[in-house]
């Protein structure tokens, strides 16, 4: 097969992505079956990752492992075709992000009870989501010296370049929402929080003198978080079918040649993100809660975190999940939720960087003390609140790392890693997400708004389409 036609507009120009294609369509039949069946959405999600797995290296068998998957046409073309399907999924949930969060803030101010109040909830977070990230760095650090990261590798400079750093001063500015609306288009969440909480305040202090003027504005803030959580819900729905593809996509576009290269680093993360998920389970167990009752309610987030790479476009999933199967408060998940999308990321902005500053270190030969040590964890908690809200923020974290440690022209040493950044994204991004999710947890708990019967007893839940 080949025109123009074929190969620059319906980007098939052999049979070989027709057959995956066709495959992809069986599978999304029995998926089908399985739902019609009443199978559990959780089974189904797992179910549906392993076949992602599953079929991303089956693409790779088929293309006989090519150590440069750019160069294998039908494969780019089966990633264009799986990401009408995978990313398509995530614009949708990214449509809702926006208007959910800022309904969702404008509900939590004005449901809040006399026994709450933002300062104590933003504080609170803050700690919990800055105190993780710190340990998180330390137990990178840990395991990046334990596995020698960078010591007698070859070093090879790449075309890998730092990118552009804003001190911190205009970072934080920048977060301030001088035009709500621009804002809202640039998915910059902490400026939505911010605008919605200030007409949140507004709203309940008029509310004690104008109740009659006001309660139309409330009336209108209530039904549309109404509709808004019955769209969020009907896209949910479909999650299962968009994990197949990402992941698929994922294996497939990135080679399992490249990742021989770096499978040290690989391997390290991956430890330190299992050491952090422990450490996360353990603050769940510090709340009275059973670890293994927490995955199983919170396994949904947790997949499509994974397979899709975006805490952002995770974040409907977060909320519905922290409030329908673990029992948070909704106001509380949904706050705490979205400022842990954006802020202390664990995986994107501690681990990460973390393991990326001992690798280039040792590659170049750079001294590592107690002061070196210090410096580069409060380097990395001060960094992981400065650049909340903007995009790639993993690649923009180790460039504020490195930067900060003074050894921003030592960066192109890490290109190998930066190669193949997908595979280390997803562990990071489940990472990051499990940490929004236990600090909204802890918070909740310390407000006394965690409702352990709903925590225990959601065995029947369902994710489905609301009826209502």
């Amino acid at each position: 097969m080949n025109g123009t036609f074929l190969s620059d507009f319906i980007m098939i120009t052999s049979f070989k992505p027709i057959v995956f294609i066709v495959i992809l369509l069986g599978i999304f039949f029995g998926i089908n079956r399985l739902e019609k069946k009443k199978v559990k959405f959780s089974n189904r999600m797992i179910l549906a990752t392993i076949l992602g797995l599953v079929l991303g290296i089956l693409i790779q068998l088929v293309a006989g492992f090519p150590s440069d998957t750019s160069d294998v046409k039908w494969i780019n073309e089966i990633n264009k075709w799986y990401g009408l399907v995978g990313y398509g999924f995530m614009d949708l949930l990214k449509m809702l992000v926006v208007p959910l969060v800022f309904l969702s803030i404008l509900k939590v101010i004005i449901n809040m009870k006399e026994s709450q109040s933002l300062g104590k909830l933003t504080s609170r977070s803050l700690l919990i989501l800055l105190g993780t990230t710190a340990i998180a760095a330390i137990v990178a650090i840990i395991v990046g010296n334990l596995f020698k990261l960078g010591v007698g590798a070859e070093v090879v400079q790449s075309k890998a370049e730092i990118k552009e750093v804003s001190s911190f001063v205009d970072t934080i500015r920048g977060l301030i929402p001088s035009n709500p609306v621009k804002a809202m288009a640039d998915a910059n969440i902490v400026g939505v929080v911010i605008f919605a909480a200030f007409i949140g305040i507004a709203i309940k202090r008029l509310n004690k003198k104008y109740a009659d003027i006001i309660k139309p504005a409330v009336d209108l803030i209530e039904a549309l978080y109404k509709i808004m959580t019955s769209v969020a819900m009907t896209v949910i729905k479909f999650m299962p079918y968009a994990v197949i593809p990402l992941l698929a996509n994922t294996i497939a576009g990135r080679g399992i040649s490249a990742i021989k290269n770096v499978v040290e680093f690989i391997i390290a993360l991956y430890v330190s993100i299992a050491i952090m998920f422990v450490i996360h389970l353990i603050i769940i167990s510090l709340n009275g809660l059973s670890p293994i009752k927490y995955i199983k309610n919170v396994i949904e987030p947790l997949i499509l975190a994974f397979t899709s790479r975006s805490s952002l476009g995770t974040l409907p999933v977060t909320i519905e999940t922290l409030t329908e199967k673990v029992g948070v408060e909704n106001g509380i998940s949904s706050f705490v939720g979205s400022l842990g999308a954006n802020i202390g990321m664990n995986g994107c902005a501690a681990i990460y960087p973390a393991l990326m500053a001992i690798t280039i270190a040792n590659m170049s030969g750079t001294p590592m003390n107690f002061s070196f040590y210090a410096m580069l964890i409060v380097i990395i908690v001060i960094s992981s609140l400065g650049i909340a809200g903007l995009p790639g923020v993993a690649i923009m974290s180790v460039s504020v790392v490195i930067s900060g440690m003074g050894m921003g022209s030592l960066f192109p040493l890490a290109g190998g890693i930066i190669a193949i950044d997908p595979i280390l994204d997803m562990g990071r991004t489940m990472l990051n997400v499990n940490g929004s999710m236990v600090t909204a947890v802890t918070v909740a708990n310390s407000f006394n708004e965690l409702d352990k019967d709903v925590f225990n007893n959601n065995d029947d839940k369902n994710i489905s389409i609301e009826s209502n």
